[in-house]
């Protein structure tokens, strides 16, 4: 029996027909599904970029100078206070000597008003180096770093392994301790007064 010839166009015809139909019916439906679909928008990320500090350390072992450090961002002062007291620890990048002994740590901090209180661990008293000038350098590169970068502080008491009465070899650290810009300058000569042992009260601000 002879196929009619009708019947090979009809279907010859409907195919490519149904092909459009089926590619038309998915570009719809991908374009009305495309218009339901809630877009995410990725948080924007913000980025509060370092800060910078400044770090006090000894030049031509006579003297106090200043170092400029970029730190990562911090949340309070306090967390603040201990990042650039850190970095001060970890010692100069440039020609300048560091000031305060190897091994020391900072235990803790706590500001409260205008004073910062800083609790060293026992290497900053036990592994100083003798000799007045070295202490005196040590002591001031942490109070005028401290109040360098806080302007709010303006007395810095330093504790060791919770002793708030701590006498070094010549320099008593009983009270808080004001800032002292002057040892960024050459000390001049002075005399000999023939008390190597006796201790020094500096700058103190009173309880």
């Amino acid at each position: 029996m002879r196929a009619h010839p009708r019947k090979k166009i009809t279907i010859s015809i409907l195919i490519p027909f149904l092909v459009f139909i089926l590619f038309f019916t998915i570009m719809v439906w991908q374009k009305y599904r495309s218009s339901y679909v809630v877009q995410v928008t990725p948080p924007e990320q913000h980025s509060e970029g370092n800060r910078s500090a400044t770090l006090f350390f000894v030049a031509d072992g006579t003297r106090l100078a200043r170092e400029a450090r970029e730190l990562d961002p911090c949340d309070d002062d306090n967390a603040c206070l201990k990042s650039v007291l850190d970095e001060l620890l970890n010692g100069p990048i440039g020609e300048f000597e560091e000031t305060v002994p190897q091994g020391t740590a900072v235990n803790a901090v706590h500001i409260e008003g205008n004073m910062a209180t800083i609790e060293f661990n026992g290497m900053f008293a036990g592994a100083m180096p003798s000799g007045s000038s070295a202490e005196m350098l040590a002591v001031y590169s942490v109070v005028n770093t401290v109040a360098v970068n806080f302007p709010q502080i303006q007395k810095v008491k330093l504790n060791v392994d919770g002793n708030k009465a701590v006498v070094l070899r010549h320099l008593d650290l009983s009270d808080p301790m004001t800032p002292d810009y002057s040892l960024e300058q050459s000390p001049s000569p002075e005399p000999d007064k023939g008390s190597a042992g006796s201790i020094t009260k500096r700058k103190g601000a009173g309880k």
